[in-house]
């Protein structure tokens, strides 16, 4: 009985050991932090009537999906007016790579292109499985940070430099283009990526003009320019200690940094700080 008893615990102590070896592990980088803005209002590009009527149309159509393209095609749009690429191609990416915003990586770190650490990367990681075990991964606050990443990733890598020649309304150009320049290592990616832009009609979004669009990101901004994210090293001279008499806009002021940043930075849900804190400061 007694051995039946330790035999048991033993088999439990296996499995919960087991059990604990996740696959995505996070990972602190406690050197630096990268400084994400929180993202700025869009306007719509008619994507929930462009889903409704998809939906109407084909009802087999994945809900999953449009949702995803319901939730994201604002932004894809305001890349492509920003860095020339498809939204169609930018939508398919983000939808074919983080498996509609829910797999495992992409609801762990926001990341919804895959896109690897490298040797640049001075912000928070996960590790993941994916080519080879435990490769890192970007960690985002926010899925909008992937998606300027993903714009930078293309036009800031000179092999990916001859897909700007072609039409941005050419996304099957795009499609194989990306595969040419080693994006993806999967053959089937281009025809992957093309079998969602058609069956979900992508396309269209390509059509958004950038003077409507523009005028009414600032409209709902209030004219702030959108701000991309920056890396902060954590270093004493980056930090501000609260003295008696101090306001977020005083520090704010004082350093050069707008105080919704400030808060972001520093984890901040409304205005109230305390003498002696130390914020984190541009």
């Amino acid at each position: 009985m007694k051995l039946k008893i330790l035999f048991s615990f033993l088999l439990l102590l296996i499995l919960a050991s087991c059990g604990s070896n996740k696959k995505v592990i996070h990972k602190k980088n406690t050197g630096v932090v990268i400084a994400e803005p929180k993202p700025k209002e869009l306007p719509s590009v008619n994507q929930v009537e462009f889903i409704k009527k998809l939906a109407k149309k084909n009802p087999r159509l994945n809900k999953q999906t449009l949702a995803y393209i319901k939730k994201y095609a604002p932004i894809a749009v305001q890349e492509m007016h920003e860095y020339k690429i498809p939204a169609s191609i930018t939508l398919a990416q983000g939808i074919l790579e983080s498996g509609r915003g829910r797999s495992e990586l992409a609801l762990k770190s926001n990341n919804h292109f895959g896109i690897k650490c490298h040797t640049q990367w001075k912000g928070e990681r996960v590790y993941h499985d994916d080519d080879e075990k435990g490769e890192c991964f970007r960690k985002y606050v926010y899925p909008e940070t992937s998606y300027n990443d993903h714009s930078l990733f293309l036009t800031q890598r000179k092999r990916y430099a001859f897909l700007f020649d072609y039409p941005i309304k050419n996304y099957k150009k795009w499609a194989y283009g990306l595969r040419k320049a080693g994006y993806a290592t999967d053959r089937k990616y281009p025809v992957k990526l093309i079998q969602i832009i058609k069956d979900y009609k992508l396309y269209e979004f390509d059509k958004f003009k950038k003077s409507k669009f523009k005028k009414e990101v600032k409209k709902l901004n209030k004219n702030n320019e959108i701000e991309q994210a920056i890396v902060i090293q954590k270093t004493a001279k980056n930090y501000y200690i609260v003295q008696k008499g101090d306001t977020l806009y005083a520090i704010a002021t004082k350093n050069n940094i707008t105080i919704e940043l400030l808060k972001e930075i520093n984890n901040l849900d409304g205005n109230t700080i305390s003498i002696g804190q130390k914020l984190l400061i541009k």
